[in-house]
């Protein structure tokens, strides 16, 4: 029964006798045989080698990495090695084997002399377990079975699922407070005055929002987009901003309390990283000599100034949406067909965030399969596998953020801000007008961007997240041979060995790599970005985010259970260089919503009119509702004969209405002779200004105080680790011979 536990398999081609690439396979077999690893060969359509490690590695391991105290109570018994340990110090060994032609397994795999290297899934009772209680859809709302994720893919795994639960369970009272501003605009905030105005403004006309064939239309119009805009824009809203605030540095407070007592209930505080990869080079080469640390400016300068062309990159990839968004509007209130020129603005802010996504999937492929990022461990020569994983985190993490942001900071901090006003506008080419906002406010254009992203993100990307390995799994079984070959050959012996079968079924599942754990994660920190950073324009999201982390918990464990290859287990004490990146999206949330609210969301100029220009503000009117007049008050004046003579739009107004004063009206706050800004913009600025510089501090204040309010280490585990150095002090000292002590 021993004899069939084997760690790993390799698979290789039938290569033909005396080629280089079987000498090659043999010299690598040859030097693992004087290592001491039993090596079992089955032929079928390829080579299948099972590797099993002699147990004086682990001995050695174990010994190596023991608590002093315990090495001398235990210098003779050796325990048995959990099998996520077994494999790993397997891989480790496998990949650090050296041949006589000083190539490693990775160079042997590039040049096809094996195809493929992996552990087994076998069947235990564990896998059971984990089948049965964790990877199928029927257990969706059941608690993970955490230590056994762990017994069976190690620790990094495990806490990456104990990371996700925490934060899908945290995400219960995000969803709920966005729920109720959504519900709190709806019913006490959709009735406002501001768009009641708008749909009563039958005689505001307003100026054409394109050069060509664009007609002057009247506010009243967009009279629902009004109503849905202060549905998301109101008091409520900024109430909101702050409790995401408040909510993301609790989340991360509670996670690093929760990771604290995983982490002594795992037994890994005392357990380091660096000293086990050295225990490891030394039992795989006892003349091992450290490699040291190094560092280069010139190759972090190199680094810098690649990492800044791909951020220019992506930002030219926004400007290109800009573009296509500005065209689009023209050539959509152009059209002929009536459904097309009448809503052409919703449509452009539409099928420009389709597109946007789009980019988002293509920029993803392109960074998975080229671009600079894989050089970059090369230049910046990272000592171990983590320093390599959290330098490629962070610029990985860079690279998806402005991928999928900055076509969002244009809409949210420059749309209608830089287009010029009517007779001065600012042109793409000199031909085409950038847009402009609604006259009801910006935010309903962020909201429908992000609105549009996050939910292609969590439907056509999920469905294609498990479609594609589900499809490819069953592609590679059907390319299985006829069962009964082995038999018609008469190797009857061959066709009754019960490790092919396992060997054959483990091969057919998609393979994994180093960086499949880094997806999981790095999807779920870009979701988590967008469930913080722009969440006050669209409340919606936590609760977007939770339904679709219920389902990826799932989806991720049957990916991972029944449709992948099992992952080589990894050791890990927390969740690495993601925790600074989840508290560099908590800051960046305080900024963004600061700033969405007092630069995208009309409140600060309501409050500004309400305090200060409104009927109230000049007489005591306490029955009045003070933002009365508001809209009027927020329109400019433009009188028709200053239009560029090139447009179109002057000589249509004089056929309309040849005997009224020629002007038309658009959002802006400046004066109706020379087109300057008006004092109330100067004082609007001023209360933009101030209440960002408000509202980013006492944020930042209530983080900093909720930060130091939640301890990161909960008392018992304090005590529970005071108390285990105090046993061990005192064992230490039972040790110390009486004679030796000075004194």
């Amino acid at each position: 029964q021993n004899e069939e536990k084997w760690d790993f398999v390799l698979v290789s081609d039938i290569h033909e006798m005396g080629s280089e690439k079987e000498t090659k396979r043999k010299k690598f077999l040859d030097e693992l045989s004087k290592k001491g690893f039993t090596i079992k060969k089955i032929e079928d359509t390829k080579l299948f080698y099972g590797v099993r490690a002699p147990q004086h590695i682990f001995w050695k391991y174990q010994s190596l990495l023991m608590n002093p105290d315990s090495r001398q109570q235990n210098s003779s018994a050796h325990q048995e090695v959990p099998v996520t340990t077994r494999i790993r110090v397997v891989h480790f060994i496998l990949q650090n084997t050296v041949t006589s032609d000083l190539e490693k397994l990775h160079d042997l795999m590039k040049k096809k002399v094996f195809e493929a290297a992996f552990p087994l899934h076998k069947k235990e009772e564990i896998t059971k377990i984990l089948k049965k209680k964790w990877a199928r859809w029927r257990v969706l709302f059941k608690e993970q079975p955490i230590e056994e994720i762990r017994s069976y893919f190690g620790e990094k795994v495990a806490l990456y699922f104990a990371w996700l639960g925490w934060y899908t369970y945290l995400l219960i009272f995000a969803a709920l407070a966005g729920l109720a501003t959504v519900a709190a605009g709806a019913t006490v905030f959709s009735s406002s005055q501001v768009s009641k105005e708008i749909c009563d403004a039958n005689n505001t006309i307003m100026c054409p929002l394109c050069d060509q064939n664009c007609s002057f239309w009247v506010l009243s119009d967009t009279c629902t987009y009004a109503k849905v805009t202060h549905m998301i824009d109101n008091e409520a809203t900024v109430v909101f901003a702050m409790f995401m605030a408040i909510w993301a540095t609790v989340f991360l407070e509670l996670w690093k309390r929760e990771r604290a007592t995983v982490a002594t209930s795992w037994d890994l505080y005392r357990w380091d990283e660096e000293e086990e990869e050295l225990a490891l080079q030394l039992i795989n080469n006892p003349q091992h000599e450290p490699r040291l640390y190094q560092h280069s400016y010139l190759r972090s300068t190199i680094v810098l100034i690649l990492a800044l062309l791909m951020v220019t990159v992506l930002i030219g990839i926004a400007h290109a949406l800009v573009i296509y968004r500005a065209v689009a509007m023209a050539l959509f209130m152009q059209s002929e067909v009536n459904l097309l020129s009448k809503h052409a603005d919703i449509i452009a802010v539409m099928t420009g965030a389709v597109l946007h996504y789009v980019t988002i999937i293509v920029m993803t492929k392109v960074r998975s399969h080229t671009g600079p990022w894989a050089l970059l461990p090369f230049l910046e020569k990272p000592r171990t596998f983590s320093q390599r994983e959290n330098s490629f985190t962070v610029k990985i993490f860079i690279f998806q953020f402005f991928t999928n942001f900055s076509s969002l900071i244009y809409i949210a901090f420059f749309l209608g801000r830089i287009s010029g006003h009517p007779g001065h506008y600012v042109r793409i080419a000199g031909h085409w007008r950038l847009e402009e906002c609604h006259p009801s406010g910006c935010i309903t254009d962020l909201f429908i961007q992000m609105a549009v992203i996050m939910l292609l993100k969590q439907t056509i990307s999920n469905i294609m997240e498990y479609l594609i390995p589900l499809i490819s799994h069953q592609l590679r079984k059907k390319q299985k041979p006829p069962k009964k070959r082995s038999v018609m050959l008469g190797e009857e012996e061959e066709a009754e060995d019960p490790c092919k079968r396992q060997w054959l079924r483990n091969y057919e599942l998609n393979e994994v790599n180093v960086f499949s754990l880094f997806n999981e994660y790095l999807e779920i920190v870009i979701q988590y970005s967008f469930t913080t950073i722009f969440v006050a324009a669209f409340p919606l999201a936590p609760l977007l985010a939770l339904i679709n982390n219920v389902i990826e918990i799932h989806m991720d464990a049957i990916k991972m259970m029944r449709l992948r290859r099992r992952m080589v287990p990894r050791k890990a004490k927390d969740i690495g260089i993601w925790l600074q990146v989840l508290e560099a999206i908590g800051i960046l949330a305080v900024i963004g919503n600061g700033l969405v609210i007092a630069i995208t969301s009309d409140f600060i100029p309501v409050q500004v009119y309400k305090y200060m220009y409104s009927p109230c503000a000049r007489e005591n009117h306490t029955s009045m509702d003070c933002s009365t007049g508001y809209i009027n008050n927020s329109l400019s004046v433009f009188h028709i004969q200053d239009f560029e003579p090139h447009t179109k739009a002057g000589m249509e107004w004089l056929w309309l209405a040849p005997s009224t004063e020629l002007c038309c009206r658009y959002r802006d706050y400046r004066n109706a002779d020379d087109y300057t800004y008006t004092v109330q913009f100067w004082h609007i600025f001023a209360a933009r200004l101030a209440f960002l510089i408000l509202f980013e501090h006492v944020a930042l204040c209530v983080k900093l105080i909720a930060a130091w309010y939640i301890p990161d280490v909960p008392q018992k585990v304090k005590n529970q680790i005071l108390k285990e150095k105090h046993n061990n002090l005192r064992n230490e000292l039972r040790w110390v011979m009486p004679w030796k002590i000075p004194g």
